[in-house]
């Protein structure tokens, strides 16, 4: 080849280098409902100036029919024109003046609706699109996004999942009560709390219900929790709590270095006969993800958006992750929960002293003991009144100490800072709850332990529980296995140095199973882990949970730079 024709071929490589550079890409992004005949596809345009645009569109299925395109308010100014023969569709705009886009940003909304159901499709064709600057073509690529819309959910109504959530745990307590037959064998090896959580899961993955579309598990997490770590820390005796000695905390870090290690181990052993599932590159680096999973495993949702601040992963990817984080989670804390139940050989096996967390329980059921009394409505009433005003006063400190903080701590606010916990509510939720309960340990209001408080804060606690289950489809576990074999195997390592650290100190399961579970489950379930426990045990739950808060960035952070090193490497 003559040096005139490499340098021609030089040149049109230049030339088609710099239009690739330029072409933008037209986004039709996933539905934004995916239980309901109703929704809209949302779509953008990257960085780009034009003066109008034309998009002839149709849909994949006649049930499909785009019923308005609802423009943004920032192009009001320029002139839109919609227009639909049977399943095909125009939609035109222009201005007089261009219109820049510096970063990718909505044009409109397709409103649509269909009667038939459709999972992870193509919903919309684009037979063509073309933008211009004045009279200049510009290249514009096209990207759609698959969507799954109208999905079956057979109850919707909040009233109607509360009522099926509360057969679900009346139905395991009417059994659990038997004394013989197959229940009493049945309930002999599965604890009755295990049940309360697996009946709702199997309600979600058969699509009787779906915490998609129902916000019980919402108002059981911001009220009932709440509630019920006041009643069940309203009769506590705080220097018992602190006589649990050291190997609460030891079990509790045991649990955070079990996920710091546990992510770049994971990565090595899967990518020895699978290095495709812990590859990537760039923001699409399967590390980067991970690193999302260690801010909720050590911390909670705060510090796992904070990871997801800090490395940038993918969005389009982040998904993949929310399910690991849900599906393996879920699958671990049912086997604490199971665990629970032969505690007492789990302890045997461990050379476990109970010496301090027996003493515990004792003293509260010795002065449960010495108070009780059969309730009155007075004393049912004033039990409710004290949790729920504690709720509320809990819901304005919070929210006054979250936002004062944001406003006025950089490191608060920024998304993407160690001390962004400090600006959850949630967090705050939880610890002002907790105070609250303990304060009121301190007075007359610990002798309505007698009426029951800590009974009707256990009842909070099993509505949540279910509200939990709820979360759990079964069926997901078989949807991403790469990632869900990475989860597993991370949350193996956690669980084998928990045991290992318990063996060695002579650790209880409680302490093993709460420490855990402050790391992976947060606030809103090492409660409900300690007290099935003893209720007595749900403030130790809190404490550590809240403290997970606090450390979980930190060590995501370390976990997180692991996992590069070994990814690289």
């Amino acid at each position: 080849m003559s040096h005139f024709h490499k340098l021609l071929v030089f040149l049109g490589l230049i030339i088609i280098t710099t239009f690739s550079a330029k072409a933008q890409t037209l986004t039709f992004d996933k539905a934004n409902e995916s239980y309901s005949e109703n929704f809209d596809i949302p779509v953008s345009v990257d960085s780009i100036s034009f003066s109008r645009f034309q998009i002839n569109l149709s849909t994949n299925d006649p049930s499909i029919i785009v019923n308005q395109v609802v423009l943004n308010k920032k192009f009001s100014k320029g002139t839109l024109q919609f227009a639909a023969t049977g399943s095909n569709y125009t939609i035109e705009y222009s201005s007089e003046t261009p219109i820049s886009i510096l970063k990718r940003e909505k044009l409109f909304d397709l409103k649509l609706n269909t009667s038939n159901r459709f999972s992870d499709e193509n919903l919309i064709v684009i037979n063509e699109s073309n933008f211009y600057n004045q009279s200049d073509l510009l290249s514009v690529n096209n990207q759609i996004k698959p969507s799954s819309v109208n999905k079956f959910v057979l109850f919707k109504n909040d009233a109607i999942v509360f009522g099926l959530l509360m057969l679900a745990l009346g139905f395991v307590f009417y059994t659990e009560s038997k004394k013989d037959g197959f229940w009493s064998k049945f309930y002999k090896y599965i604890p009755g709390l295990l049940m309360c959580y697996m009946i709702p899961a199997i309600f979600n993955s058969l699509g009787l219900i779906s915490a998609d579309v129902s916000q019980t598990y919402y108002i059981a997490s911001r009220y009932l929790l709440p509630a019920s770590l006041v009643l069940l820390t309203i009769s506590i005796d705080l220097k018992a709590v602190f006589n649990l000695g050291w190997k609460a905390l030891v079990m509790f870090f045991t649990g955070t270095i079990g996920i710091v290690i546990g992510g770049p181990i994971a990565i090595l052993i899967i990518s020895t006969f699978s290095p495709e599932t812990v590859g990537g590159a760039g923001f699409d680096a399967v590390w980067r993800g991970l690193a999302t999973l260690a801010g909720s495993w050590i911390g909670g949702g705060a510090n796992q958006a904070a990871m997801l601040e800090i490395y940038g992963f993918n969005q389009e990817l982040y998904g993949g992750m929310v399910l690991v984080d849900i599906v393996v989670a879920n699958i671990w804390m049912a086997v604490l929960l199971l665990g629970i139940g032969k505690r007492e050989k789990i302890d045997n096996w461990l050379k476990a002293d109970n010496t301090a967390i027996n003493a515990l329980q004792e003293k509260v059921q010795t002065f449960s003991e010495k108070i009780i009394r059969i309730p009155s409505l007075t004393d049912l009433m004033m039990i409710l009144t004290f949790a729920f005003v504690a709720v509320g006063i809990a819901h304005y400190g919070a929210d006054v100490i979250s936002t004062y903080l944001s406003n006025n701590f950089v490191a608060v606010s920024d998304p993407r800072s160690a001390l962004s916990s400090f600006g959850s509510q949630f967090f705050w939720l939880i610890s002002i709850s907790t105070l609250i309960g303990i304060l009121l340990s301190f007075t007359k209001a610990k002798n309505y332990e007698g009426a029951g408080a800590s009974k009707v804060g256990s009842v909070f606690i099993y509505i949540l529980v279910a509200t939990i289950g709820m979360k759990m489809d079964l069926g997901k576990i078989f949807e991403n296995p790469g990632l869900i074999l990475i989860g597993l195997v991370w949350m193996g390592i956690h669980a084998g140095l928990l045991i290992l650290i318990a063996k060695l100190i002579k650790a209880p399961y409680f302490f093993l199973a709460v420490g855990s579970q402050a790391n992976v489950g947060g606030a809103a379930s090492a409660p409900v882990v300690a007290a099935a426990f003893h209720p007595s045990l749900a403030t130790v739950g809190a404490l550590l949970a809240v403290f997970g808060y606090v450390v979980g960035t930190y060590g995501a952070l370390l976990c997180a730079e692991l996992m590069r090193i070994v990814s690289v490497g």
